[in-house]
C-alpha cells in the first residue's frame, strides 16, 4: 500500500471539508443539480475525448498504481539480478528455471531466457512489453488530466446557468444571495474534483510510469548482460548508475561482504 498517496488524498479532502464546515453546515454546500452538472458533464466530456475502455482501464490502473507501492526499488533489483548472474555463471541459463520473483517483468525475462530464445528475440520482446506498459500509463495520465481540465470548465458552465436563473428573480432581493451561493457551488465542485483528485492522480501516474520505465530498462540491460555471460561484479557496477550514490555504496559493501 502506498500509504502517502492515500494519506495525502484523504488529508487534502478533509482539510477542505473542515474549512467549509467551520461556519456552515453540509446543506450549505450541497446542491444536487449543480453536482449533477459537474459530475455528469465531466464524465460526458471524458467519454467524448476517450474510449470507454480507456476510461475504465485508466481508473483501474490509477487505483493499482497510485494506491499500491508494488514497484521494487532499483537497488533491490540490482541485488536480485546479481544473484541471477552468479547462478547463470555456475549452472547456465537453465539454472534460473526454478527462480521465482515478485516482479512480473523480471519473471517474464527469466522465462524467455530459460525457454532458450536468442538474445535478440528476448530483448525485442521485453522492449515491446515495456513500450506497451508506458503507453497504458500515458493514456491513463491523459484521462485524468482531461478530467482535471474539464471539471472546472463544466463547473463554470454550471455557474453561468445558475446566474441566468438568478437574474430572472432580481425582483425579489431576498433570493439573490442564496441563488448566488448555489450558482458558485458548481465552480467549487469542479475545482474540488480537479485540484484534489484528478490532477494529483495524473501526476502520480506520471511518476509511477517513470519509475516503472526505469526498472524495466534496468532489467533489460541486466538480462542482456546475463545472457552474454558477463561478470556479475562488472554488471553490478554498470547497473549502479540507476541508483543514488548512497545506495550505490551499500550495494558495493554488500558485494564485498
Amino acid at each position: 500500500m502506498d500509504i502517502l498517496t492515500l494519506v495525502g488524498l484523504l488529508a487534502g479532502i478533509l482539510i477542505v471539508l473542515l474549512a467549509m464546515l467551520a461556519d456552515a453546515t453540509v446543506a450549505t454546500f450541497l446542491n444536487l443539480p449543480g453536482l449533477a452538472i459537474v459530475v455528469g458533464g465531466t464524465f460526458a466530456v471524458t467519454l467524448i475525448k476517450f474510449r470507454m475502455a480507456s476510461v475504465v482501464s485508466a481508473f483501474r490502473l490509477a487505483f493499482k498504481a497510485t494506491f499500491t507501492d508494488h514497484l521494487p526499488r532499483p537497488a533491490e533489483l540490482i541485488r536480485e539480478v546479481a544473484v541471477l548472474a552468479r547462478v547463470v555463471r555456475k549452472e547456465g541459463l537453465l539454472g534460473l528455471e526454478n527462480h521465482e520473483t515478485g516482479d512480473e517483468f523480471l519473471q517474464k525475462a527469466i522465462n524467455l531466457c530459460v525457454d532458450g530464445h536468442p538474445p535478440e528475440l528476448v530483448e525485442e520482446a521485453l522492449w515491446q512489453e515495456s513500450d506497451q506498459t508506458a503507453e497504458r500509463y500515458e493514456v491513463a495520465e491523459r484521462v485524468f488530466r482531461g478530467i482535471g481540465e474539464s471539471a472546472p470548465a463544466i463547473g463554470m458552465l454550471g455557474t453561468l446557468v445558475g446566474l441566468v436563473q438568478m437574474l430572472k428573480t432580481l425582483d425579489d432581493p431576498s433570493s439573490i444571495g442564496p441563488a448566488m451561493a448555489i450558482a458558485l457551488l458548481t465552480t467549487l465542485y469542479g475545482s474540488f474534483i480537479a485540484q484534489l483528485i484528478a490532477l494529483p492522480l495524473a501526476d502520480k501516474l506520471q511518476l509511477k510510469a517513470e519509475d516503472d520505465a526505469r526498472n524495466q530498462t534496468l532489467i533489460i540491460t541486466s538480462i542482456k548482460s546475463i545472457m552474454r555471460g558477463e561478470n556479475p561484479r562488472v554488471m553490478t557496477e554498470i547497473l549502479s548508475s540507476y541508483v543514488t550514490p548512497e545506495h550505490r555504496n551499500k550495494i558495493e559493501d554488500q558485494q564485498e561482504a
